[in-house]
């Protein structure tokens, strides 16, 4: 099966994510590996250097990636599907770094519903709370 190239761009944004603190953790690492076999991409030779990590990703090649996954009108439907797959990963550490909440805030913005701000980040707010509810369940 050949990917589709937005799975690919959403899993290369997952590891610019992983990036965006500097480096990629423990946590984070088995996530994308799960990720990447799961989208069936592990392979793929645009994929596999930067999931093994044989080159880091910059912030801004990071945001870059983001433009081009959701262009200039992004669907509600690819745009959850990234606040979602971003959620978890970067909760996947139990932590969340500055940077992270950066780039979590700044996909705020982005969304497509977005009616007004702040029922976006209402919205944005709830999924990653029911994303972290999740996680805590998992871990007890």
């Amino acid at each position: 099966m050949v990917a589709s190239s937005n799975v690919k761009q959403l899993i290369k944004i997952l590891i610019g994510a992983a990036w965006i603190d500097g480096k990629v953790q423990i946590e984070e690492r088995e996530y994308l590996h799960r990720v990447a076999k799961q989208a069936e991409v592990a392979d793929d030779p645009e994929i596999q250097p930067l999931l093994n990590e044989l080159r880091a990703v910059s912030i801004d090649e990071c945001y870059k990636w983001i433009e081009e996954y959701l262009g200039d009108c992004p669907s509600q439907e690819d745009y959850q599907q990234m606040i979602e797959a971003l959620s978890a990963l970067i909760y996947s550490d139990g932590e969340v770094d500055t940077e992270e909440a950066k780039l979590l805030n700044r996909l705020e913005l982005l969304n497509p519903a977005n009616d007004s701000p702040k029922s976006a980040s209402n919205k944005v707010l709830k999924t990653i709370q029911n994303l972290y509810r999740r996680w805590i369940d998992k871990q007890s």
